[in-house]
């Protein structure tokens, strides 16, 4: 892990050199029907526009020239379901077959090029080859996470207009079915726009009941198209064209449609799996997250797929399905050799098997590397991380817009030495300035504004679907010249990034700009503390003072009150009396989305005594109200 070892200093000052060149030689890693005319366009789209000229299809790119090569026999997806019971493997070329099949499904649907599709759908094979023969027929799918509120699925409707929506009776979540029928029905009820068709996957778990004309049974028509032996070809698209719409949550109530492009987004994705990530064709990549979210659309579908790897698609949980050793069961029966997977996940692992007794059981002698993204990765659980698996964890970061990692550490280029804290270094096609309100650039170790000189690179998002203008305000209007990433954080001398905290997330306190990261930091790294979550609550006299939520490790049976005391005391010595930290709540479990982020707002918005609404992606509603029982006893909200 010497810095001086690594190739990555030598391919970053490649790519600022001539940007052009750069990713021109990464987009011979992809097969055209067109080579582009031009690597990038100055003059197309609001920044530029990537590729222009070239034609291809992402669907081709992901299976079809794996089979023609010479690797259909190869593992492409193993699906893996504890909820079910259930190991299924698909090669590449059953993989082409199965898309090739629901492609003319679609097709006989009448979808074609440029239509879009909603996919609300469980993990399960059936939402890959749905997103793979969206691509095939040049359509824009959008995937919107299975179980997902009616309202909000509704929004979606009516903005992306979909002809075709493609669902399943219902989703498992640890023990729960959730039925997703009632909520597709509901969601259509309410929305302007109405689909003609909805194919439905029958689960044995839960019957959906079929609107006649609208509705269709996914395996009668499966079984229709197999009997006429029905095939669809893959349509050339541009590469500028949109392969996909990934939803985001708009402040205004209506939802942000990023938009994935064709051609960036296959260069940029095949150059990270090798790169980035250091696994080679042929091995077992999995990401531990969901199709609906970005990490699932990027390194569960697509970039494992266009670099020949075989990839894990699973239905489950860290913990519970059965126990905290489910990912430990995962990556030996499968020889995994990277995982990529939320910090989340290894603190509800570390939470439930704090000595990782289960670990023991497992042959993991293959796997190689943990990837960690999705929210920051406090230093205690990289080092829990570290300390019983024995390879390298590497924190990154990256967003739903960027389509892939802003900063990390290159593994296929040379690991470099880990920062924790950082999620390390720029990847090439990302130059990262620190800025001030001004938009003047900080020196190093100054927390400001995270924010990109434009133009992005390839595979990110090139504007918003439908809303340039909304594109340009929300974020390049407020930093010109750079993409605003609304993260908070500093670089320090040798140039490592240090995401602390979103910038809503700087609180003022007595005019003190203060990091929650920081704060967390401290927090976790008490030896009895599991998880927690700093955030700032309104006071009179100093504008803002944080207060600190903890989990405590399974078998803790201290007082709460005392560890609450030694948190305290623990921020005055690390960070000083500067920050005022006077409060540390217990709580049982922390809310958050079904991804794992921690409903940092939501819990603000109730200690300020100010209206909130249920989030839409909350995992279990439950815990709001434990959280105010918490919060009252303690003299807040």
């Amino acid at each position: 892990m010497d810095a001086r070892t690594s190739r990555y200093h030598d391919v970053y000052a490649h790519w600022q050199r001539n940007p052009e060149v750069f990713w021109g030689e990464a987009a011979a890693a992809i097969d055209w029907y067109e080579r582009p005319k031009k690597i990038f366009d100055r003059h197309a789209g609001i920044y530029g526009r990537w590729f222009t000229g070239g034609s291809c299809n992402t669907c081709y790119n992901a299976v079809d020239r794996h089979v023609a090569a010479g690797r259909g026999q190869q593992a492409a997806l193993i699906y893996d379901s504890p909820v079910t019971n259930t190991v299924q493997s698909f090669t590449y070329g059953r993989l082409l077959s199965e898309v090739q099949l629901l492609g003319a499904m679609l097709r006989d649907f009448g979808v074609t090029k440029g239509d879009r599709v909603i996919l609300y759908m469980p993990m399960v094979p059936e939402a890959v080859f749905g997103m793979l023969a969206c691509a095939r027929l040049g359509a824009i799918h959008s995937v919107v996470f299975g179980g997902f509120a009616a309202k909000e699925l509704a929004t979606r409707i009516d903005d992306a207009k979909p002809k075709v929506i493609l669902s399943a009776s219902c989703g498992l979540e640890g023990a729960r079915v959730i039925p997703y029928k009632p909520l597709l029905d509901e969601a259509i009820s309410l929305a302007q726009h109405k689909p003609a068709t909805c194919l439905i996957l029958q689960r044995p778990q839960c019957q959906a009941y079929l609107m006649e004309g609208r509705d269709h049974d996914w395996r009668k028509v499966w079984e229709n198209a197999v009997n006429y032996a029905k095939t669809c070809e893959c349509v050339p698209v541009a590469a500028t064209d949109p392969l996909y719409i990934l939803y985001t949550s708009g402040t205004t109530g209506i939802p942000k449609g990023v938009v994935r492009d064709n051609g960036g987004h296959m260069v940029a994705l095949k150059w990270s799996m090798q790169n980035l990530y250091g696994v080679s064709p042929g091995e077992v990549w999995w990401s531990g997250s969901d199709v609906g979210w970005v990490v699932g659309h990027s390194y569960i579908v697509y970039a494992p797929l266009f670099h020949g790897c075989t990839s894990i698609l699973y239905e489950g949980k860290p913990v519970g399905t059965p126990d905290a050793g489910a990912f430990w069961r995962v990556c030996s029966q499968h020889g995994v050799v990277a995982l990529f997977t939320a910090p989340t996940a290894f603190r509800a692992i570390r939470k439930e098997d704090p000595d990782a007794k289960l670990l023991k059981q497992y042959d993991l002698s293959k796997f190689r590397t943990l990837f960690l993204a999705g929210e920051r990765a406090d230093p205690p659980t990289i080092q829990w991380a570290e300390e019983h698996l024995k390879v390298p964890v590497l924190d990154h970061w990256w967003q739903t817009e960027t389509g892939w990692c802003i900063a990390g550490n290159p593994v296929g280029l040379g690991q470099l030495p880990v920062r924790y804290g950082s999620a390390c270094v720029p990847m090439p096609g990302y130059a990262i300035d620190i800025v001030d309100e001004a938009n003047k650039v900080q020196p190093a170790n100054k927390i400001g504004s995270i924010v990109v000189k434009l133009p992005l690179p390839p595979g990110n998002f090139p504007t918003l679907w439908q809303q340039d203008d909304r594109f340009k305000e929300s974020y390049l209007a407020e930093f010109p010249g750079y993409y605003k990433t609304a993260d908070a954080g500093y670089k320090d001398d040798d140039g490592y990034v240090y995401v602390m905290s979103r910038t809503d997330d700087i609180i003022n306190v007595a005019g003190h700009r203060l990091s929650t990261g920081g704060m967390e930091e401290v927090l976790a790294g008490h030896q009895d503390v599991a998880e927690c979550a700093v955030l700032g609550i309104k006071d009179e006299l100093k504008g803002e003072v944080p207060c600190g939520f903890i989990v405590l490790k399974a078998g803790v049976n201290r007082p709460h009150a005392e560890i609450e005391a030694e948190i305290v005391a623990l921020v005055r010595d690390k960070i000083g009396p500067v920050a005022a930290f006077k409060l540390a709540i217990t709580v049982a479990r922390l809310p958050k989305t079904r991804s794992g982020k921690i409903l940092r707002g939501t819990i603000k918005k109730i200690a300020d005594g100010d209206v909130w609404q249920m989030p839409a992606t909350i995992d279990d509603p439950a815990i709001l109200d434990e959280i105010k029982g918490a919060m009252k006893e303690h003299g807040v909200g």
